[in-house]
């Protein structure tokens, strides 16, 4: 049985860091794709980041790009998304998402994925 658990949100001001993980258990594919995704109440779940597994690249919405870098440790199965300079759009509830066969360039579609956590809060304040 997989299961995703995110652990690292919580409140910071903007301008700041956090650091997201997302350990995978009863995960052992060693393709597909793995990515972040936040959403915010009323809104559609947006796709962050993507790992594609197996060293195809990384991928990033125009929004983050060059404030998260998306990780994986695969000895420990865990995914990881570092963020900087976080600003208050940021808030968001954010979920890690992965999908052991899927791989291709619609990753920003949470319909491609699997397997999803039950999400972590970010709270950036002004």
């Amino acid at each position: 049985q997989v299961q995703l658990v995110e652990s690292g949100g919580g409140s910071v001001q903007a301008g700041g860091s956090l650091r997201l993980s997302c350990a995978a258990s009863g995960y052992t594919y060693t393709g597909g794709s793995m990515a972040w995704f936040r959403q915010t109440p009323g809104r559609e779940r947006e796709g962050v980041a993507v790992f594609y597994v197996g060293g195809a690249g990384t991928y990033y919405a125009d929004s983050v790009k060059g404030r998260f870098t998306i990780s994986q440790d695969n000895a420990k199965k865990t995914l990881y998304l570092q963020m900087n300079a976080l600003r208050p759009e940021d808030t968001a509830m954010y979920y890690c998402a992965a999908d052991p066969f899927w791989y291709g360039s619609s990753w920003f579609n949470p319909s491609n994925f699997q397997y999803w956590g039950q999400g972590t809060q970010v709270t950036v304040s002004s």
